[in-house]
């Protein structure tokens, strides 16, 4: 009888999925140790390579993050004009377009396209680390690879996400205007006045929080799945793949639950 019919490989795939999921358990527990606990015992953050890593995840994405949020302000827009012409309220669409970009299509999507190139990089560089036997010298010189890798880039990804949904919040409700004021003839003032009237500061601060769970998700992802690598070099495209395709299963799962609570309670 195959494993298959007599359940043995389905179970093999919960226990395999509830043994990462404790191992990332710890995995952030010594992380957030090593942020918060370490550097009042003499182990400073490595607060250079953090800046480095600023650099790497957040200004070398602003292109990719720009043209994205420039589009769907755009597209919002249209599409939100094209639906209210209808009852002769296409003015609205200024505010409503505010809204949505600030509480969630900023966040979701620059978390998305941050994932799709950090996140895969993460993984890529320190499983590259791992095959080639580089975290097992670090381990011999008493280094932690948690502290001397993980760290520096989880505070950059929790520092730099924020700034890259702000910008895209900025660069959305530009295209926005554009669009909003030339292809739906909307008045510049009444656009610019119905945005500002309609945005409250809970939107823009629900979406950072948001870009802060998301930024986190895709550092621990990401570093989380390089320290599993196994089988060489196809063991590190394969653990690529899946870190990435975790981080935007866990970003979408994120952001359901937030938008749910932030809808029930604020």
């Amino acid at each position: 009888m195959s494993d298959a019919a007599t359940g043995r490989r389905p179970a093999g795939r919960v226990v395999l999925f509830l043994r990462h999921l404790t191992s990332m358990a710890y995995f952030f527990h010594e992380t957030m140790r090593w942020i918060f606990v370490k550097p009042f015992q003499g182990k400073p953050l490595r607060f250079r390579a953090a800046v480095g890593q600023m650099e790497e995840v957040g200004v070398r994405s602003i292109p990719i993050v720009v043209l994205v949020a420039f589009v769907i302000g755009i597209i919002l827009v249209l599409q939100t004009a094209y639906q209210l012409d209808k009852f002769g309220a296409k003015d609205h669409a200024a505010s409503l377009a505010g809204v949505a970009l600030t509480r969630e299509m900023a966040p979701l999507l620059t978390a998305i396209v941050v994932a799709g190139r950090v996140s895969a990089a993460f993984t890529a560089q320190i499983g590259t680390m791992l095959v080639t036997e580089e975290i097992l010298a670090l381990q011999v010189m008493a280094v932690s690879p948690i502290a001397y890798l993980v760290v520096p880039r989880f505070i950059a990804m929790l520092i730099m996400l924020p700034c890259l949904t702000i910008l895209a919040d900025a660069t959305g409700m530009l295209g926005g205007y554009v669009v909003g004021t030339t292809a739906v003839g909307i008045r510049s003032s009444l656009y610019i006045k119905s945005t500002l009237d309609a945005l409250l500061l809970k939107d823009i601060l629900t979406g950072l929080i948001k870009s802060v769970v998301f930024g986190g998700i895709i550092a621990m992802v990401g570093c989380y799945m390089a320290f599993v690598v196994q089988g060489g070099a196809e063991g590190v495209g394969r653990s690529t793949m899946i870190s990435v395709v975790t981080s935007l299963i866990c970003i979408i799962l994120a952001d359901c639950f937030f938008t749910t609570v932030f809808y029930l309670f604020l």
